[in-house]
């Protein structure tokens, strides 16, 4: 484990269009702030920057809402659109609150159980942001893993990447950065049959690394107006490890409250 580990907000970046080269963009940043990758650094991103450069601002207007999406709607006091690309976006309801606010909490397509499937209205654009609703990206992981490859064949660095979102936890006040995407990261790292520090050999032990690599970026990249949705991580040893943010999602057969 390292002994100190630093985390600095790279500033400067612009605001993210569709098509946009990010990896060029987060290069420009990192020269503005002075640093250069090393290995083993990590760059965090904010999802909404993945997600807009790959196309995934939704028009509220384009959308076409279903019956299903119409009565859960009207039972959660949300706009019948939204709640249509959420229901896009989900393989299940998991559990609902109705009244006003109501609470949608689904199994996304991709295995999460949050709210809403990740879909967000807030620092999405400029205008009135109830005419619009971010994705998340189709498939983070694979986000990931070409920010990588090409920021590799522009430095020469292979730098880890890993993809932020901000959960709500069950049982817990408030979001958190969670890992929705990664690659070349060690996302869990298994201290089971490790000894601990007088010798007793952990029985259970299994720390989410990945998830406490974004909770610590989401320290200085903000959760409102900061404009900072992209960290460098650095301190950790420097590794290549095959292992995607996919690997923190519990199997359904551990699941004991679904």
């Amino acid at each position: 484990m390292p002994g100190r580990l630093e985390i600095v907000a790279l500033p400067g970046l612009p605001q993210v269009g569709a098509g946009d080269d990010l990896a060029g963009m987060l290069l420009e940043a990192l020269e503005r702030a002075g640093l250069q990758l090393i290995a083993g650094d990590v760059l965090v991103l904010a999802q909404k920057i993945v997600s807009k450069a790959e196309g995934r601002l939704v028009r509220l207007a384009d959308v076409t809402p279903t019956p299903e999406a119409e009565q859960l709607a009207a039972d959660t006091a949300k706009d019948p659109r939204l709640v249509q690309l959420i229901l896009d976006e989900s393989a299940a309801v998991v559990r609902l609150r109705k009244g006003n606010p109501g609470v949608i909490v689904v199994e996304h397509r991709l295995g999460w159980i949050h709210a809403n499937a990740g879909i967000d209205q807030s620092n999405v654009s400029e205008g009135d942001p109830g005419d619009w609703a971010l994705l998340l990206p189709r498939d983070p992981n694979a986000s990931a893993a070409r920010l990588r490859a090409e920021i590799h064949e522009r430095t020469g660095v292979l730098a880890g990447i890993l993809i932020n979102d901000s959960f709500g936890r069950a049982w817990r006040v408030g979001t958190c950065g969670t890992a929705i995407g990664s690659a070349g990261i060690t996302v869990v790292e298994d201290l089971r049959g490790q000894p601990d520090m007088f010798g007793r050999t952990l029985e259970v032990t299994v720390v989410g690394r990945g998830d406490e690599i974004a909770a610590a970026a989401s320290l200085v990249m903000g959760q409102a107006g900061e404009g900072t949705p992209a960290v460098l991580l650095r301190g950790l040893a420097a590794e290549d490890s095959p292992a995607t943010a996919a690997d923190l999602i519990r199997p359904r057969q551990e699941d004991l409250f679904r």
